[in-house]
Formats: C-alpha cells, sequence, structure tokens
C-alpha cells in the first residue's frame, strides 16, 4: 500500500529530485502520439516531464501541480527547454480550463496529445518532515499538498464525527480496525502531531496486528492524506475531461499506486472504451454508444530491477487509453 511517487531523496540532489517510476514506459507510451501538448496532470519534481521532452522533440509540456516546492524544483529542472514548457500551480481537476486558459487549440501540432497522471505523494513531500505525510518524523499533523488551503489533517482528526472517521478510514486506508482507531481518535482529541497520532493509532490495535509487518498507523496516515487533498473524490471527473481533451490519437496515461486508485483509473478507462454503452454486456450494443477510446494493453508494473534501484515504485500500476475518432476508430499515422 505504499504510493509515494518517487524515490527516496537523496542528500546530495535537490530537494524535490524526481525519479520517475516506469520511466521507459512512460517514454514508449508516448512515442506514438502525434506533435502537440502533453498534460502532466502531477509535474512533481519534473522527471517525467524531463524524460519526455528529451525523447520526443515534437512534444512539449504543460505542467500542473498543486505543490509550490515542487513546481519550483520543476521549473529549474525543464529551463532548458524554453518554450516547450509551462508550469501551472493548480489542482488536476482544472485542467480544462487552464488549457483554455493557456490557449491550446485543435489540430496537427496544436492540440493535447497526451495526458499523464502520477498519483499518489512524492517522496520529498514524505521525507521533509514539516510537511506532516510521514509517521516516521514528529510533526505538525499538516498532510497539505497545496499549503494555501486551509483544511488540514489535524482539522479533519479534530472535527470529524465517528462515523466520518470510520468512513475515512475504509474508504481511503482499506482500515480493517478502523471503528477502533475512530474511537481512539475522538478519545484523544485534540490531536496536534503526527507522534500522537501513532501512538493513538498504536494504542487502539490489538498487539497481534501490531505484529505485522509494515507500520501500524501506515493505513491511517494514507487515508488522511487522500481526504486532505480530495484525492480520490476528483480523480473520476478529471480522467473523463482529460480523455475529452485529447486529440485523436492521443493517450492518457495513469501510474497509480494503491487498489482505490487503479480502481478509479481502470473504471473511467473502460466506461470510455464502451463508450459510456448501458447495455448488458453479453448483448451487442444497441444504445447507439461510441467508443471514445481503445485500451492499449494490460496495466503494467516496475520489473524487478526498477523495484530493487527504487522499492517504492514496487506497488505501482500503468494504465493506458489511447482515444479515437468520432467513428469510434484509431486515428490513422
Amino acid at each position: 500500500m505504499d504510493d509515494e511517487r518517487t524515490s527516496t531523496t537523496d542528500p546530495d540532489e535537490p530537494m524535490f529530485f524526481h525519479r520517475p517510476v516506469l520511466r521507459s514506459e512512460i517514454i514508449r507510451v508516448f512515442a506514438e502520439v502525434p506533435a502537440g501538448t502533453v498534460i502532466d496532470a502531477t509535474l512533481g519534481g519534473g522527471g517525467h516531464a524531463e524524460a519526455l521532452l528529451e525523447a520526443h522533440p515534437g512534444l512539449s509540456i504543460l505542467g500542473l501541480d498543486r505543490d509550490a516546492d515542487a513546481l519550483r524544483a520543476a521549473s529549474g529542472r525543464l529551463a532548458r527547454f524554453g518554450d516547450r514548457v509551462v508550469v501551472v500551480h493548480t489542482r488536476f481537476d482544472r485542467m480544462a480550463e487552464v488549457v483554455r486558459a493557456q490557449g491550446i487549440g485543435t489540430g496537427p501540432g496544436n492540440g493535447v496529445v497526451g495526458v499523464l497522471f502520477d498519483l499518489g505523494v512524492s517522496s520529498p513531500q514524505f521525507d521533509r518532515p514539516d510537511r506532516g505525510f510521514s509517521y516516521r518524523f514528529d510533526a505538525p499533523l499538516d498532510m497539505r499538498m497545496d499549503r494555501t488551503q486551509r483544511r488540514t489533517a489535524a482539522d479533519v482528526l479534530n472535527t470529524s464525527a465517528e462515523t466520518e472517521l470510520v468512513r475515512i478510514l475504509r474508504e481511503h486506508g482499506d482500515e480493517p480496525n478502523a471503528r477502533r482507531i475512530a474511537r481512539a481518535i475522538i478519545a484523544a482529541r485534540p490531536l496536534a502531531t503526527t507522534g500522537e497520532l501513532v501512538d493513538v493509532v498504536r494504542s487502539a490495535l490489538p498487539a497481534a496486528v501490531q505484529r505485522k509487518k509494515g507500520h501500524p498507523a501506515k493505513r491511517t496516515f494514507q487515508a488522511l492524506r487522500i481526504e486532505v487533498n480530495d484525492e480520490l473524490a476528483i480523480l473520476p471527473g478529471t480522467i473523463d475531461d482529460a480523455i475529452d481533451a485529447l486529440e485523436p490519437g492521443g493517450r492518457v496515461a495513469v501510474v497509480s499506486y494503491h487498489s482505490g486508485e487503479d480502481r478509479i483509473a481502470k473504471d473511467r478507462l473502460r466506461t470510455a472504451a464502451r463508450g459510456g454503452c448501458t447495455c448488458p454486456t453479453q448483448l451487442p450494443c444497441v444504445c447507439g454508444a461510441e467508443p471514445a477510446v481503445r485500451i492499449v494493453g494490460r496495466a503494467i508494473r516496475p520489473d524487478e530491477a526498477e523495484i530493487a534501484a527504487n522499492p517504492r515504485a514496487a506497488s505501482a500500476r500503468l494504465r493506458v487509453g489511447e482515444k479515437l475518432d468520432t467513428h469510434g476508430h484509431q486515428e490513422s499515422a
């Protein structure tokens, strides 16, 4: 369930260094798209964007990220590519309005030919104690990817009703002891630091659970972070927006790191591949739906060599869809 996007920050590297997961596979995914703009909807430190710009001279990047630290790092890393790169501080669910504001059009060389989502949280966010994402450090309960937003992890923990805490823990963390933990949180409120939260979670779990492999608070921290940042809530509509924005022959690629993200990516791509068809799957379509994408292959996972070099990549899955023309056919080359 480790859903961190990048490898551990090396002390000799920049604070927001981004070693991209599935780098070679992402390069191959976008090798076949027409010339135009790829939206890197989760720019991070710019690792994937840099790889695509180096490998494919016909592509430009519109990079979006809600983390201002990430954007500063990416801007420096990608500066050598000049006007082939534009970065915008925003959540990816505002993608459509950013595309309009940037004047990105349609047609050969002018349209959106790719959208990349690298979901989860990046290692620099985990590895900086002041961000409050990690149970490894005692720090304020923050967890905001965009520190201009008001609601923090402390706000969620200290104001949510028991039923809401249970929902968060179950839906976002697959936590089997959600009710125990929720009750312990309420009994211990107010909570201010990650260390306090770890102690509360430990106190709520049976000894047998605590002896299992992995940190006992891992699921709780994941669930809380997803809730603070609305990560799953905004994802389905944004994948749909990405498909709508694509030129025929363009591709959407989604790298996910836990089951909730992957279920959403799989569902939205399958729905687009059926064109929203509501007919029974065992019968021919009679509702006139036209597929918007074709699904490109099966989900791709990192190989053993990548996992050995970057253990945080182990849970990654890549799913890809290719935009079809208005008649449901693949755009000819």
